[in-house]
């Protein structure tokens, strides 16, 4: 019962955070409330594999908290039970709490996300006032691109400064329009979209269609002009285009990291192999020794004067110019294949050590449950949460170090286990031997002895 009481009120807050974060974008927008079920649906499958670890080590600090304050565990002790044989049971639930997190996390968390995204996505297709971003160009409505710098108003359908190329010709940026304010007009349920502007300027380039010349452009002013967009009415649908790495289970991570891997050692290759051929290095070769001047230095450029040594170096610079604006061009390039390779490396060694939180927090929260010997939602909420935002804040630095390549993903995905495994074996060893985290007498008994020792030295003097 404690644990399910946990693992619902966990999981409730959870949700509601999500729900807070995304209630922006959903607000008054006219979204009906199958799609909030769905959302917070979906939103509670992606976060039960948090909800569980927490829910495993809060239960535990409450449970054996209540045995210990209620003087039960003192007596299972004196009958021959150790703590060890009292929570057997207590593991063997454990184990298989690791089991159903790593089977979400392997099949229902993939899943999960996909459909929340997809539901996103298609959202925005029916609703496009939710796709329209401030200050970039937004193409999520067919045939046009918009820029604008702000949305305000009661429902954010009015528009500030807005900026849109017309593409509906497919003849490229040929149209453009300006304006000081817009609306849009999107009814529910309609098939088109109509957007108003106010006080604005057209501009359009004219090509001539048998020579492709250019013509003269045509330019116009206006105070009010009104676009009447058609908006695709489409169902929901699964879209397969979706995929990123929190998307696959981990036998589909595995087929792609080599892959992954492969393409990046390719690009690598690739790319010294043109360092190789731009640079000219076929053109260097090494003289046979006898070739060789015995008073020549080692150091090439001390073997010429001054003038040479210029020369040389002005030479190699030249050489060398173009290889290395080359690599500094593909540096993005590179960075970006060596990422997304990181990535995907750390989600796979992710998804198994996360699956092991649920035992690794219980052997923190049983035996701490036992010595501080508090019950209830108090103290052992407090602990429990702090517990958890280290756990999963070293989880959180070891991924983001892997994806930096500052250190391996295995390393970086293990880390926050690596940390907290020893401090659940240090708490079962007291819990075992009765005995609390630190024993203060151990460091306060030397200072008493010397403040006893200088006091009566100084008695002495007298």
């Amino acid at each position: 019962m404690p644990f399910l009481a946990t693992f619902l009120i966990v999981l409730f807050v959870l949700v509601m955070q999500a729900l807070w974060l995304a209630f922006e974008d959903i607000a008054g927008k006219g979204i009906d409330v199958i799609f909030i079920i769905k959302f917070l649906y979906y939103t509670a499958l992606i976060v039960t594999p948090q909800a569980l670890p927490i829910g495993v080590l809060l239960s535990s600090i409450m449970a054996l908290g209540n045995l210990s304050e209620n003087y039960e565990f003192a007596a299972a002790k004196s009958a021959g039970v150790s703590l060890p044989r009292l929570v057997r049971s207590l593991v063997v639930l454990t184990v298989v709490m690791s089991v159903l997190n790593f089977f979400f996390l392997n099949n229902v968390y993939p899943y999960a996300m996909f459909k929340q995204k997809n539901l996103y996505v298609n959202i925005k297709k029916q609703k496009p006032l939710l796709a329209l971003v401030p200050g970039a160009f937004n193409t999520e409505i067919p045939g046009y691109h918009i820029k604008f710098d702000e949305k305000f108003g009661e429902n954010d359908d009015l528009l500030k400064n807005v900026k849109i190329y017309d593409l509906t010709e497919r003849k490229g940026n040929k149209k453009i329009i300006t304006a000081k304010t817009g609306k849009i007009i999107n009814p529910e349920g309609q098939r088109y979209m109509t957007l108003i502007l106010y006080d604005g300027n057209f501009f359009e380039d004219h090509i001539n269609t048998r020579n492709q010349s250019n013509m003269p452009a045509s330019t116009a002013t206006f105070k009010e002009y009104t676009i009447v967009i058609d908006m695709p009415q489409d169902a929901l649908k699964e879209d397969g285009n979706l995929q990123s790495h929190h998307m696959k289970s981990l036998g589909e991570l595995e087929k792609l990291i080599p892959e992954l891997d492969n393409d990046y050692k390719e690009y690598l290759r690739g790319r010294a192999r043109n360092f190789y051929i731009n640079a000219d290095i076929k053109k260097l070769h090494a003289y046979p020794d006898s070739l060789t001047p015995k008073k020549a230095s080692p150091e090439i450029l001390k073997n010429f004067d001054t003038e040479i040594q210029l020369r040389i170096i002005n030479a190699s610079i030249r050489v060398n110019k173009t290889p290395l604006d080359i690599i500094k061009n593909q540096k993005g390039t590179f960075k970006y294949k060596r990422k997304k390779l990181n990535i995907h490396e750390t989600e796979f060694y992710n998804r198994v050590a996360f699956s092991l939180s649920c035992l690794i927090l219980f052997f923190i929260g049983a035996p701490l449950g036992s010595i501080i010997r508090k019950g209830g939602f108090g103290l052992p909420m407090i602990l429990a949460i702090c517990i958890y935002v280290l756990y999963f804040f070293t989880n959180t630095f070891g991924r983001n170090l892997a994806e930096d390549s500052s250190i391996s993903a295995l390393f970086g995905s293990w880390i926050s286990a690596i940390l907290m495994i020893p401090f659940g074996i240090f708490l079962t060893v007291r819990a075992t031997k009765d005995k609390g985290i630190f024993n203060i007498d151990v460091f306060l008994q030397p200072i008493t002895q010397l403040i006893k020792k200088i006091s009566s030295k100084k008695d002495n003097k007298k």
